[in-house]
């Protein structure tokens, strides 16, 4: 007999495990998604701004052995149109000297001092702010900047942010340090904002002269500018490995304690922030509730609810009786009838997302004026959901913790 129980005992199915850790408080971890920035290029610069919508995906190669890897966007991204409206030299960064007028019209004048010294300034203004897009400057330049290894000029470029000066990361130079004609193309940072030099409002961006690295060759004599342009020609959005499910109907509430209802896709993957659902009835109209990791502190008028992400399950406060016979309500219960909706979330993740730099490749749904898309740095954070396995091993684990934990 004993031979024939230790046989049953081993034959528990994992959903019986699942519901047993659940008791003592274990839930599977649910798998994370991994992130990254996907940047769209555009064919050429646009005279009106290019919106790519939030909710865009993009993907990897499909091949014979893999399935593609999908990326998608979280938040809109305006690809705004932006021209040269003024341009300034500087020697210490308070000083400046007005050059929008030989910028604008095809006349030289010389970028930084005539011997160049770490943190000589050349400051762009353009017409708008371009936060997170890819911009791209056009100089007209006469070599006279010599003594640098056009390769690998002692130059930084930066925009300002609102409150300090960001560095900007250069994608492209083909002027080998404003020393010939051609271009540079840089991408500004999220936070690009419009302020005031000089009594001129712009967006600004600079190129700023820095101190040689070792073995690193200095300017001898300034570049000599004779023209500039500027045009936005990408943008870069956030994009996760996930779908993003938007404004889902989970049915109609029955009006008791305790009430349960399942979203269509799972697991849910965290976000960055808490879930959000609605619950909508023909007198309040929709209310937001709230989640919660437990329904330990919600009161009865506490419009809260759990989430077990990995079952995609929603559950509403329980009814509890109490030792002297009354019973508690722990969190609000939607009235019979009422409707409830997940406002947004996302499902997907795992480690497959962990891709290397220019991985992404394929944009799934054409928009217009857009000829590619990239990842122009390894996407990171994704991780596979917990095995049972280890939640098993978890479970005698936190018990012990909280045991020794009481008694200290």
């Amino acid at each position: 007999m004993t031979d024939q129980l230790l046989y049953r005992v081993n034959r528990i199915p994992d959903r019986n495990y699942v519901k047993f850790l659940e008791l003592i408080g274990i839930r599977l971890f649910p798998p994370s998604a991994a992130r990254g920035d996907v940047t769209f290029w555009l064919s050429g610069p646009q005279p009106q701004a290019v919106r790519i919508p939030g909710g865009t995906q993009a993907a990897t190669i499909r091949t014979e052995t893999d399935q593609a890897i999908v990326f998608t966007t979280l938040d809109d991204l305006p690809i705004v149109p932006v021209s040269v409206t003024a341009a300034f030299t500087s020697v210490d960064g308070t000083k400046h000297v007005d050059r929008t007028t030989e910028a604008l019209n095809g006349r030289d004048f010389l970028a930084f001092e005539s011997q160049p010294k770490p943190g000589d300034l050349l400051l762009i203004g353009l017409s708008d702010p371009a936060p997170s897009n890819a911009l791209r400057l056009r100089f007209t330049c006469t070599i006279e900047g010599v003594g640098v290894d056009p390769t690998w000029p002692p130059l930084a470029w930066e925009a300002w942010t609102g409150a300090d000066w960001d560095a900007c990361d250069l994608d492209l130079d083909t002027t080998g340090g404003l020393n010939r004609d051609g271009d540079v193309v840089i991408h500004l940072p999220l936070g690009h904002a419009a302020s005031v030099i000089e009594k001129v409002r712009a967006g600004w961006v600079r190129a700023r002269v820095t101190e040689p690295e070792e073995g690193q060759p200095f300017y001898s004599s300034s570049p000599n500018v004779r023209g500039l342009e500027a045009a936005t020609v990408g943008g870069t959005a956030a994009a996760v490995h996930a779908d993003v499910i938007v404004d889902e109907i989970l049915g109609s509430a029955e009006g008791v304690a305790g009430g349960r209802f399942g979203v269509r896709h799972r697991p849910v993957v965290p976000g960055d922030r808490p879930m959000t659902i609605g619950v909508a009835d023909d007198e309040a109209g929709w209310q937001e509730w709230i989640q919660v990791p437990d329904f330990a502190d919600s009161g009865p008028d506490d419009r809260h609810f759990v989430l077990d992400a990995v079952a995609g399950e929603i559950s509403f406060g329980p009814a509890v009786r109490q030792p002297d016979g009354t019973v508690r309500q722990y969190g609000a219960v939607p009235a019979k009838g009422a409707r409830v909706r997940v406002d947004a979330y996302l499902t997907g993740g795992g480690r497959d997302g962990n891709l290397a730099p220019r991985a992404i490749s394929v944009l799934k749904s054409s928009i217009p004026y857009v000829s590619r898309v990239e990842n122009r740095r390894p996407t990171a954070g994704g991780v596979d959901g917990e095995e049972m396995e280890n939640a098993k091993v978890r479970g005698p684990i936190s018990l012990r913790s909280e045991e020794h934990t009481s008694e200290l």
